[in-house]
């Protein structure tokens, strides 16, 4: 696959819905009911983060339901994306970037949202090919001023900022014309998905969804 190509089904996957959740899993029991209560309220792009050891299972499970697109986040190194794709992941998540990791995932077809947190990061990557990335940490990084600070002298690069990002200042975010969603974990609340409330998620989901994209 070519950055190109890559950036073609990231930006594909990016337009599905105006939020993409980030989702830490912990008990793989969780992992199918949280999906079907997300892909229900309208967002079906799902990154399932490599931060627990559950994580690989949870996306296997989450991989099964319908009308669900999901992913890998927190990839670090080829053998991330190597495990991701043998779970079912369908796109990859990374916090930065590395010429190991693009290679890896390039030869293997898995499309990426490399991460980046400054304008020259964000040159490497268009020298590259890529046109589509992952602003990260959002907040800490500036925010919505200054991912539009970043799209004045680079318009062919597109954004999912991620960090930080809430229900409050999503739409500032989305507002901006190199936006195309944006990542974040307030769909999928800790102790909601604890107590199995799939139909507050799913509520939460569709809150979310009807964000201007």
């Amino acid at each position: 696959m070519t950055p190109r190509e890559a950036s073609e089904k990231s930006e594909a996957i990016c337009r599905l819905a105006p939020v993409i959740p980030v989702l830490v899993v912990h008990d793989p029991a969780h992992a199918r009911p949280l999906a079907e209560a997300l892909v229900c309220g309208g967002l079906p792009a799902l990154e399932v983060t490599l931060r627990t050891p559950a994580a690989l299972e949870v996306i296997a499970e989450m991989a099964q339901v319908e009308g669900g697109t999901v992913g890998a986040g927190t990839l670090l190194s080829p053998e991330d994306v190597s495990r991701a794709i043998d779970a079912g992941a369908r796109f990859g998540v990374s916090p930065g970037v590395t010429d190991r990791l693009l290679d890896a995932a390039e030869a293997a077809d898995l499309p990426m949202l490399p991460g980046i947190a400054t304008a020259g990061e964000a040159m490497r990557l268009l020298d590259r090919g890529y046109t589509v990335a992952k602003f990260f940490p959002a907040e800490a990084n500036g925010g919505a001023s200054a991912l539009k600070a970043i799209g004045a002298p680079l318009p062919r690069i597109r954004f999912c900022p991620t960090g930080g990002v809430s229900l409050k200042n999503a739409p500032d975010y989305l507002g901006l014309s190199n936006t195309l969603c944006v990542g974040g974990s307030w769909v999928a609340p800790k102790d909601r998905v604890e107590a199995g409330d799939w139909d507050a998620i799913a509520d939460l989901a569709r809150e979310a969804a009807r964000l201007p994209a």
